[in-house]
């Protein structure tokens, strides 16, 4: 048999980068992993800018934008030599991937809360690093989707995988640290011999002491504050999620007439833009509609008419009305 020195070459260079990648991605997860094991609590918010929630029938989960209650607060539990996570609701119940449809005909499963007996690869998620965000995994190869869109859809959770490029990012989670996971304390070492006790001290400095403990200003002792959190970061953890330096926008959606469900609640968020066709690109990604025309209500005679120049100054508030296409010049002119 003749050896080719080339061809032994090429399978050597082969075999190196093979090794290093596979030590790239060890590298990789241990990175991700060490975040996860230096916390105790965390909030998870979504590309929607909405904090995952455990509702209080103990048993569904969601979305929402005020992240200050403590539903929004998940214990991390960490899966020694396994590179998976628990994440613990507020309730004592686990993150957990079902095998429940979300709805008939979808693809979507639940996810909801439990506390199995035994707990299984259904409450384990591996933490994906996507840049400076994270992606959980179940064991099955599917992620914790925060859905958005209109109802029943809005707000709800789902593990799946996304097929669309519109709900690719949907799959992405930032992490909040709201607490950090105490270190344990080293073993002391007892000693190899029993020290004999000290020898008691003279009656006179006993009197001293006596004396000393029962003056009425003598300190009773004295606490220690964890130095984990400064002011600012404390105030953080519970401030709200509206930023200073956008504009609330609070919006209804009608029909193709014009006609508004006024008992429907008014969903909001915050918008940072400046422009009418920024506003409007930013309601279709929060609505999932392809096409929309934004109105305005005159105060005066109730009737819909469209914004088509400059959004008001000062960053003011905005209540505004979504018509879907294709009618929606003839539904804000006749309602």
């Amino acid at each position: 048999m003749i050896f080719n020195p080339i061809l032994g070459g090429k399978i050597a260079a082969v075999a190196i980068k093979r090794s290093l990648f596979q030590i790239f991605v060890i590298l990789y997860k241990r990175t991700i992993m060490e975040i996860f094991k230096k916390a105790e609590t965390v909030r998870l918010r979504s590309y929607h800018d909405k904090y995952l929630l455990a509702e209080e029938d103990e048993e569904s989960v969601s979305q929402d934008r005020d992240g200050r209650s403590m539903n929004a607060r998940w214990t991390v539990e960490v899966v020694e030599k396994a590179d998976v996570i628990r994440l613990k609701s507020c309730f004592g119940k686990y993150l957990t991937a079902s095998n429940i449809p979300m709805f008939l005909g979808m693809t979507g499963k639940r996810v909801t809360q439990t506390l199995p007996r035994r707990l299984d690869s259904s409450t384990e998620w591996e933490p994906v690093r996507e840049g400076v965000q994270v992606r959980l995994k179940t064991r099955y190869g599917q992620y914790l989707r925060a859905n958005g869109g209109l109802p029943p859809w809005r707000n709800s959770i789902t593990h799946d995988i996304p097929h669309r490029s519109t709900t690719q990012d949907w799959v992405l989670w930032d992490i909040d640290i709201l607490e950090s996971r105490k270190k344990k304390a080293p073993p002391v070492a007892e000693p190899a011999y029993t020290p004999l006790p000290p020898p008691p001290p003279p009656p006179e400095l006993l009197q001293v002491r006596k004396d000393d403990h029962q003056e009425p200003n003598s300190p009773k002792g004295f606490s220690l504050r964890s130095p984990r959190f400064s002011k600012s970061e404390s105030d953080d953890t519970v401030s709200s999620p509206v930023k200073a330096d956008g504009r609330l926008i609070y919006y209804r959606i009608g029909d193709e007439d014009g006609n508004v469900d006024e008992t429907a609640k008014e969903e909001l968020f915050c918008f940072k833009g400046m422009g009418l066709e920024e506003l409007k690109e930013k309601l279709i990604e929060e609505t999932g509609l392809s096409d929309i025309s934004i109105c305005s209500k005159n105060p005066l005679n109730g009737k819909l008419y469209p914004l088509r120049l400059h959004l008001p100054p000062n960053n003011t508030k905005m209540h505004v009305v979504l018509i879907p296409s294709p009618s929606k010049g003839d539904a804000a002119s006749t309602s």
